[in-house]
């Protein structure tokens, strides 16, 4: 039995050269492209995480300059409201102004025109009155000076309060 577990060195020999053959072999045949292969995959996966890191830095990059962008954009937006409500502003207060003063200008025009036509009216009064008071007084003195005697009666009496002398 010690004999069927014990190899015989022939057999070792020659397994051995054949295991070394095959081991030559495949190291000149398959070790080497599997090496490269090997290496080149590790070099491209190094690249690619690479990439990948520069990727993800401009992208970085790109999200502050979209931030920044964006921060600038709605800073200009709030400044261009700001402006457009003062001059919104602006432009109804001088409305409100120009219609005040033309409000006050057409008042003061009202007023002199009143002012005009009450003096108007006034003049025209007191014309008016002045012609009833003649009228009235010419009636008076045809009237009390129709008769003679009473003429010579008046023209005395004026006489005597009269202060000619």
């Amino acid at each position: 039995m010690d004999a069927l577990l014990t190899p015989a060195f022939g057999t070792v020999f020659w397994a051995s050269l054949a295991f070394l053959t095959v081991l030559f072999i495949l190291r000149k045949v398959a070790w080497g492209p599997i090496l490269k292969a090997l290496n080149d995959r590790e070099e491209s996966i190094t690249n690619s995480l690479r990439e990948a890191e520069k990727a993800r830095e401009e992208m970085a990059a790109l999200n502050s300059d979209n931030e920044r962008l964006l921060q600038e954009a709605r800073s200009k937006r709030d400044a261009m409201l700001k402006e457009s409500k003062e001059i919104a502003e602006r432009l109804v207060s001088d409305a409100k102004a120009n219609a005040r003063e033309a409000a006050a200008k057409e008042v003061e025009s009202a007023r002199s025109a009143i002012e005009t036509e009450r003096k108007a009216a006034i003049a025209e009064l007191k014309a008016e009155v002045a012609k009833l008071s003649v009228d009235i007084a010419e009636r008076l003195l045809k009237e009390e000076l129709a008769d003679t005697g009473k003429q010579k009666n008046l023209v005395d009496k004026l006489i005597s309060e009269s202060t000619l002398s």
